[in-house]
């Protein structure tokens, strides 16, 4: 049980109780809004010869990139409003538009209706997935600040996971109806309300730790670092990080990773159809299959990254999508494959498990709503230049040589960024 609120900061309190109900239920939000990584199964479906959309890969690419580039409006806004007023509400209304966004999306009934997709399913649910995002990352670092590289892991990790239910279980709706078939969109109604149950009640338990909380063994301020007796450091307000190189740089390592990982991500099923000659169904089981090592990659880097090291992890990180994703069209059996694809989602995903903690220790965990959720705009550009760059690059011509080797170069020259990154004044050294 933590200690009132009138207890001075160096006091310890109890580890135990609530703060692992608090985890569970940061988990559970970011399953429903993490779904929105499923969009490859509902693309292919959009494009298939039985729907009554008549959509390029383009067209059917610009949903996506569109939630993706609203990602950061709502962490932004978010991150800053949840550091005043306290995470519940912030991510009550996150779901809320979330799933409103996605029920919207089943209005659409054909191709003329793809701007209904751009609204509910981009502007809306990006928007909404956004607020609700950020919040259990930066209130559970305050909750754990003696685990937060592990424990921030495990809650994006909960995003990665969610393509894997939605995914197999969005393909089976589709097969199973050939009213679906030729309306995908019908399944996003079921799906939406599904995503506004689950989000609510994860969110119903969000707070704040009370003025003053600690842990045994850890402070909020060498928490970031995982040493207990190491100096207090100083927390950074927004505007002190903004003024670093540091920020820029960590958000420049995110945006390179994203559009790596992204620009498998978003045409992950026909990719697997047309490289290694998957079928419909199995295409949309690797989605599901790859949501996992998404989830993976983000607990397994951010444990990882304490022990080798910050900016070492990223380099890993960095190099290995590089060199999977210059490989993957030459992939022509469903093992390697696999293989490939399970590194491109495990470092994609290992990006957003290793970074939020990386900012706490570069800046400190008070402000980390507004430091970290400013620093999105990496996930956002990422977001909407790797899908257009690999679908351009990619055409009609299923290019998928070229589009990859481009992309795999990319990352492979971001990889020595990390290398020049260091901790800025005021913060102790890295591990």
């Amino acid at each position: 049980m933590s200690t009132p609120a009138t207890t001075p900061r160096s006091t310890t309190t109890s580890a135990g109780g609530n703060r692992w109900l608090i985890l569970v239920g940061g988990v559970l939000v970011q399953l429903a809004i993490g779904a929105v990584y499923a969009w490859s199964t509902f693309a292919k479906a959009l494009q298939a010869d039985g729907s009554a959309f008549d959509i390029s890969k383009v067209q059917a690419a610009i949903p996506f990139e569109v939630a993706i580039g609203m990602i950061f409006v709502g962490t932004f806004l978010g991150g800053r409003i949840q550091d005043k007023r306290g995470p519940r509400t912030v991510a009550l209304v996150g779901v809320a538009i979330y799933s409103v966004g996605i029920m919207l999306a089943s209005l659409a009934r054909d191709g003329s209706d793809l701007w209904l997709l751009v609204l509910g399913y981009g502007v809306l649910g990006g928007f909404g997935l956004g607020l609700a995002y950020i919040v259990p990352i930066a209130m559970l670092q305050k909750w754990f600040p003696d685990k937060t590289g592990l424990i921030t892991g495990i809650a994006v990790g909960g995003f990665g996971f969610g393509a894997v239910i939605t995914s197999p279980l969005a393909q089976r709706m589709i097969a199973g109806s050939e009213d679906y078939q030729r309306y995908p969109t019908k399944v996003f109604l079921w799906l939406g309300l599904a995503y506004l149950v689950a989000g609510v009640i994860g969110a119903s338990v969000f707070r704040n730790p009370p003025e003053g909380y600690t842990v045994a063994g850890a402070t909020q301020s060498t928490a970031a670092k995982g040493d207990t007796t190491a100096p207090a450091a100083r927390d950074f307000t927004q505007a002190e990080a903004l003024s670093t190189p540091q920020w820029y740089l960590l958000t420049l390592i995110l945006t390179i990773s994203v559009t790596a990982g992204i620009s498998l991500i978003s045409i992950a099923a026909g990719t697997a159809t047309d490289v290694a000659g998957f079928s419909a169904g199995a295409a949309a089981t690797l989605v599901g299959v790859m949501g996992l090592f998404n989830g993976v990659g983000r607990i397994a880097w951010a444990a990882v990254s304490d022990k080798i090291g910050k900016m070492t992890a990223f380099v890993g990180i960095l190099a290995i999508q590089g060199l999977a994703l210059i490989a993957i069209p030459h992939a022509g059996n469903v093992a390697l494959f696999y293989v490939l694809a399970a590194l491109i989602y495990l470092c994609y995903g290992g990006a957003f498990g290793t970074m939020p903690s990386t900012a706490g220790s570069f800046f400190g965990v008070k402000n980390a709503g507004g430091i970290y959720g400013l620093m999105l705009i990496g996930w956002s550009i990422g977001g909407v230049v790797g899908p257009l760059l690999i679908s351009a690059l990619v055409g009609d011509d299923k290019a998928y040589t070229v589009g990859y080797t481009v992309v795999g170069i990319i990352a492979l020259v971001g990889a020595a960024i990390p290398l020049i990154t260091k901790k800025p004044a005021g913060r102790t050294a890295d591990a």
